[in-house]
């Protein structure tokens, strides 16, 4: 059996607990499985911004693939990688089906640094929220700064109606992403997601896809989940993650992620 050397996690809802908050065992499991010569890379939707609030993950993580997969942060040198941007044309010729077929619709671009927002956006990360405001959606298009994905969002919308809308208009040149929010959906670049930058950054340290063991809960952990050697679940994850998963584990509530992280942990030690 090849063994694993890659921990791959979402943070959100798997890896972190209510608001955020990451357990004194999770972070104790992360750094005995680095002592024991594994890697750890959390791979996540937020922006690398949300990091200079958690600042928790510069002492677990070896690498945090940021943004969906669109940029790659290193804990160790705090520089940021941007991989992959929008086509801006495409994204606000999205923007424009979208808002006429729901004109409820309001748009923001994430840049990582910042989001760039129309007036009327009223979506509010749970971290770090920092932004600029436009006067118009064109001036937002026009906005400087890299556009890792574009943030469509309803106040008081529903995600199954928003992504049932967005995917029958089959828009080009983006693709739709639900990231787990309530009442928003993210359009990223074409051909990029969790599971081809995981594989990118693995495959550049001579790492394959056995040697990968995941965890997910979001439909965007999908492509990671089905890629990985294995792939773990939450127990309160998204039906379609649970469906590309190999396993399931324990919810994040009860540190799901963080038991098999440590009994990896211990099957390394019995190996040594």
């Amino acid at each position: 059996m090849t063994a694993f050397k890659v921990i791959a996690t979402d943070l959100d809802r798997t890896l972190l607990g209510a608001g955020g908050s990451i357990t004194p065992r999770a972070l104790a499991a992360l750094a005995a499985a680095r002592a024991h010569g594994m890697a750890t890379v959390a791979v996540t939707a937020r922006p690398h911004r949300a990091f200079e609030v958690w600042t928790w993950a510069a002492d677990v993580f070896d690498a945090v693939i940021c943004a969906g997969g669109t940029t790659v942060w290193d804990p160790a040198t705090g520089a940021v990688a941007v991989q992959h941007t929008v086509d801006r044309a495409a994204a606000a010729k999205a923007a424009a089906r979208l808002q006429a077929a729901m004109p409820r619709f309001r748009f923001a671009v994430e840049t990582g640094h910042d989001i760039v927002t129309e007036p009327g956006y009223t979506k509010q990360d749970s971290v770090l929220d920092r932004r600029r405001t436009c006067s118009s959606l064109e001036d937002v298009f026009a906005a400087d700064g890299p556009f890792l994905k574009l943030l469509a969002h309803v106040p008081g919308g529903r995600v199954d109606e928003l992504v049932e809308a967005a995917a029958a208009l089959e828009l080009e040149g983006v693709r739709l992403w639900e990231a787990g929010s309530r009442d928003q959906i993210e359009l990223g670049p074409l051909g990029v997601d969790k599971g081809t930058s995981l594989a990118a950054w693995a495959r550049r340290r001579g790492f394959a896809a056995e040697h990968v063991v995941a965890f997910g809960d979001a439909p965007t952990d999908v492509p990671m989940l089905a890629w990985a050697g294995r792939s773990y679940a939450v127990e309160n994850a998204h039906p379609a993650a649970a469906a590309a998963a190999t396993d399931q584990c324990a919810a994040n509530a009860e540190d799901g992620v963080t038991r098999i992280i440590e009994t990896l942990v211990e099957t390394v030690t019995l190996r040594q």
